[in-house]
């Protein structure tokens, strides 16, 4: 029998999900259910996140990968910590050798020259030292299984990855850089589709050297020896200095308080503060309602007004010429507050760039419980994969300036803006659990509206993901999904804002909520956007 699976001609409504002894929530009801085997093994919140992480990298490659990124926020013995595996530019690279090369004067998208240094496999090693109760070799060993022993494409990630392959065939096809792609990512040139059966035996390989080596292998071994000869022969910048120097950081989660709760996130080089610097300036209202325009129009300008300062201010905060912590001060947000009017305004001529993400969060019987995102950044990345190792490279870097007086100029061994971020909430000295919302520039937005879902008006945590979301495009700019009241689309658009309906709801994130009750049981949801379910026990 034929069917689409991508066709949903009925609304499909889910319930919350209540467990007892853990819960793991992703993007995909594989990682999901390795993030599960690891809980029942014996591990714990963190053992989870890195299993159900390093699953991801195998069954959603369209998203993240080994040479991606990774943020983590941890409440484990009554604390939160944050940790930042984002990497940085390699030695080599310039701002003048980079614009030797383009035409443009702006950062490729692809090839090697936006490809930085990968944090996500030292976050995993790292998260797992200090906190894990399993070895990184346990933790690891489903993914494993899924590369060596295949998986099956399920319908939104056969959808990008059709997507990718039609796009890398127009732009790449031929081009020696890309040859290990198209061996790795496809059937002979061709795209795989829904329920075909993908194996990655590199990438599999891979995966053992790093947990065998700890890590090492990948930052400093054979793996990292063969990223540089690559490197070297395609016109890339790195060194095994780049390399074998990199340490994934913890740092000190930044917050503001929202209507009694505090909600966290990593501080810059990650765009979390937006998120922050937004509700900030909204915890200076109160909303009755939420199907109301007057709270949709302060959603809207209050976000363009953390995306112009984030744009403006945010890098690596070695870089950054004030202090991120000004932003939060809520003087900030009162000030800010009162500019907005009635109408829409015009706050920052800057686009933002589409990219790809992934987000997944874990609890376990003790208490502890991990927010986490992983990327590649645009969706396969920068279309470089590591040749025998099936590393699929990011491009980051892309979000470089090459203007000077930018603030996020490129420069040698320097952060860039960074998109991905992880969500916690807290109340007081009780965690009330991990949230997260992943798509690029969407995420912020997805934070602020999921926020305010949960503390503003009440809806239950699978509720508050799957209400119909907005974006914001650029300037002006606001596009809606499909299930927004055609009543608030006009009375929005009276009120200046250069309002659009989506075809479908692919680009405005896809999220999950953990939360914790004060008798100890948990609270799940998992959005209808994504393919995943939720496994607990």
């Amino acid at each position: 029998m034929k069917f689409d699976p991508l066709y949903q001609p009925y609304p499909s409504n889910r319930y919350c999900i209540t467990a007892r002894h853990g819960v793991v929530a992703s993007g995909s009801n594989l990682a999901t259910a390795a993030g599960l085997a690891v809980l029942r093994k014996g591990g714990n919140a963190v053992d989870a996140a890195v299993a159900a992480a390093a699953a991801l990298t195998v069954v959603e490659p369209t998203a993240n990968g080994l040479g991606g990124d990774a943020f983590a926020l941890v409440w484990i013995n009554g604390k939160l910590h944050g940790l930042n595996a984002s990497g940085y530019s390699p030695c080599g690279i310039s701002r003048q050798k980079v614009l030797d090369r383009v035409p443009d004067g702006k950062m490729p998208l692809y090839g090697w020259v936006p490809v930085m240094v990968p944090g996500a496999v030292e976050g995993w090693c790292t998260l797992v030292e200090r906190f894990g109760r399993l070895t990184l070799e346990e933790d690891l060993a489903p993914a494993i299984d899924y590369a060596e022993n295949g998986y099956p494409l399920s319908p939104r990630l056969a959808y990008h990855w059709e997507a990718s392959v039609k796009r890398f065939k127009e732009a790449f096809r031929g081009k020696h850089e890309y040859e290990e792609w198209f061996r790795t990512f496809t059937s002979n040139g061709e795209s795989y589709h829904f329920g075909d059966m993908v194996t990655l035996k590199n990438h599999a390989r891979t995966l053992k050297l790093i947990g065998e080596s700890n890590g090492r292998a990948f930052y400093e071994g054979e793996i990292a020896a063969k990223l540089v000869e690559q490197s070297a022969r395609d016109g890339g910048y790195f060194s095994l200095r780049d390399l074998a120097e990199y340490r994934a950081q913890w740092v000190d989660p930044i917050h503001v308080n929202y209507h009694g709760y505090d909600i966290w996130e990593i501080p810059p080089n990650g765009q979390g503060i937006a998120a922050l610097m937004a509700l900030n300036i909204l915890k200076e209202f109160r909303f009755e309602k939420r199907e109301d325009p007057e709270m949709f129009h302060h959603q809207m300008e209050a976000m363009k007004i953390a995306f112009a300062d984030a744009m403006h201010y945010v890098s690596d905060p070695r870089h950054m010429n004030i202090d991120y912590n000004e932003l939060l001060k809520p003087e900030y947000g009162a000030a800010r507050a009162k500019e907005i009017g009635s109408h829409a305004e015009l706050r920052t001529y800057s686009v933002p760039s589409e990219s790809g993400t992934v987000y997944l969060c874990t609890a376990d019987e003790d208490g502890s419980m991990v927010s986490f995102i992983q990327s590649n950044y645009m969706g396969f990345g920068s279309g470089i994969v590591v040749g025998d190792y099936g590393v699929s490279l990011q491009n980051r870097g892309s979000d470089f300036s090459l203007d000077p007086e930018d603030v996020n100029v490129l420069a040698p061994h320097k952060k860039s803006y960074h998109t991905i971020i992880p969500g916690f909430i807290t109340k007081g000295d009780r965690a009330i659990g991990p949230f997260g919302v992943m798509g690029g520039y969407m995420q912020p937005q997805g934070h602020v509206q999921t926020v305010m879902n949960r503390i503003d008006f009440d809806l239950n945590p699978q509720m508050a993901l799957d209400a119909p979301r907005w974006q914001w495009i650029k300037e002006k700019q606001i596009r809606i999904e499909p299930g927004f009241d055609p009543e608030i689309y006009e009375a929005l658009k009276a009120r200046g804002h250069d309002i659009e309906w989506a075809d479908n709801r692919t680009a405005f994130g896809r999220g999950q909520i953990i939360e914790r009750l004060e008798n100890g049981v948990y609270v799940a949801g998992t959005e209808s956007r994504t393919d995943s379910n939720i496994a607990c026990y």
